[in-house]
């Protein structure tokens, strides 16, 4: 469970007594360098061709523009925002802070890292990596408004902790709003001053000011952002559905003055009783159809091979074996009026009522051989194990 790797405690002591609620200091969980290691750095920014806004740099707290290191890739490659290692070396060596982004989606160790713990928490993940030279700071007192767990990889660096300004800020109320606040809380006392090394880890809620900086050697350390729902990502859901109520449709009086309480108050009361009234036909089944499009398009299945998979259609016999893309959501309604339908994150796809028990079984996270597929004759089999692997909702196992 990668879980394990960012906590010390157990998953359901995390869950109740940490998770957005308070930091968690995890020292010597192990060792983080199978995920991303200095030379692992250097093979991205020296032979990965990487663009903006996967790179940042940071030094004392002001964002360098990427101009100073981006450039063209030469002929075949003019694109403008390209990295150049030469130039980032140099700011290296003058102490900025290199920011890696996305590594969720482009270093095969990390990719894998991010879809197992998105599984053990349930919620989108995100892993930026942060290298600092010694004695350097790259970005000022901030708080973050989603939680993170912080994994050092190598080398040390102190971070100083403080109590929130802002309790449970979500991305609308980012910390530049409240500057001032900030900067005042990072002249108190910390609630934790410490030094990660090598295989700690620290757990942050969303909103908790932070601050980190080398010593006397390099730093290199992982980031995970945690894109957990709130209560507000349901409000936006019921906000979605209140579109097809008439009721909430209703237009306000004529004259009504939006800057007078005593004028906007009768239409707040309207409001509210249409409000409450909607809200005792709206079924769990309806706030879920809401919630499941924007949750499964925040984060990616398992990278497939996708010309072996395109080759391998047309040859496709009994013998071959596929299984559900590993991290691919789904959803299998039962049969209704002679079709099953299967829902997946940017479409859904309707299939004969037949297919229900081969679908159920090529979907139970297990390799299966096509001709072993129940409630199917063999050319059918054939014909919805093409289906599916060709909408990348299986894969050749």
């Amino acid at each position: 469970m990668a879980l394990r790797r960012c906590v010390s405690v157990a998953k359901a002591e995390f869950a109740e007594r940490y998770w957005d609620r308070t930091p968690l200091l995890s020292p010597a969980l192990g060792n983080y360098r199978d995920l991303l290691t200095v030379d692992g750095v250097d093979d991205l920014l020296g032979a990965r061709a990487l663009r903006t806004p996967f790179v940042r740099m940071a030094k004392d707290g002001r964002v360098i523009p990427a101009a100073r290191y981006t450039g063209g890739g030469g002929a075949g490659a003019e694109i403008g925002d390209q990295v150049h290692d030469e130039k980032v070396l140099a700011l290296l060596a003058d102490g900025a802070t290199l920011v890696l982004q996305g590594l969720h989606r482009m270093w095969p160790p990390l990719v894998a890292f991010a879809a197992v713990l998105r599984q053990d928490l349930g919620t989108p993940v995100q892993i930026n990596a942060y290298l600092t030279p010694p004695s350097s700071r790259g970005f000022d007192p901030h708080y973050d408004t989603h939680g993170v767990f912080v994994l050092q990889v190598s080398g040390c660096k102190r971070w100083r902790v403080h109590p929130p300004v802002l309790e449970a800020p979500v991305p609308r109320q980012p910390w530049g709003g409240v500057a001032d606040e900030v900067a005042a809380a990072a002249g108190t006392d910390p609630a934790i001053d410490t030094v990660l090394r090598d295989g700690d880890a620290l757990y942050l809620p969303r909103g908790w000011v932070h601050a980190a900086t080398t010593e006397g050697e390099w730093s290199l350390h992982l980031t995970i952002g945690l894109h957990a729902p709130t209560r507000l990502t349901v409000l936006d859901a019921l906000a979605r559905l209140a579109v097809s109520e008439p009721a909430l449709r209703a237009g306000l009086p004529m004259g009504l003055d939006p800057a007078d309480g005593d004028s906007v108050a009768p239409a707040l009361a309207d409001t509210v009783a249409a409000l409450h009234a909607w809200l005792d036909t709206v079924t769990p089944g309806d706030l879920a159809a809401q919630l499941r499009g924007p949750a499964w398009t925040s984060g990616r299945p398992a990278p497939l091979r996708a010309v072996t998979q395109a080759a391998a259609l047309p040859g496709l016999g009994p013998d071959d074996q596929v299984a559900a893309r590993p991290g691919l959501p789904f959803r299998l309604d039962e049969p209704s009026g002679g079709r099953v339908a299967v829902h997946l994150p940017d479409r859904t796809l309707a299939m004969p009522d037949a297919c229900a028990e081969a679908l159920r079984t090529a979907f139970d996270g297990r390799p299966h051989r096509i001709g072993d597929l129940p409630g199917l004759d063999d050319a059918d089999r054939l014909v919805l194990a093409r289906r599916l692997l060709r909408e990348a909702a299986l894969v050749l196992a």
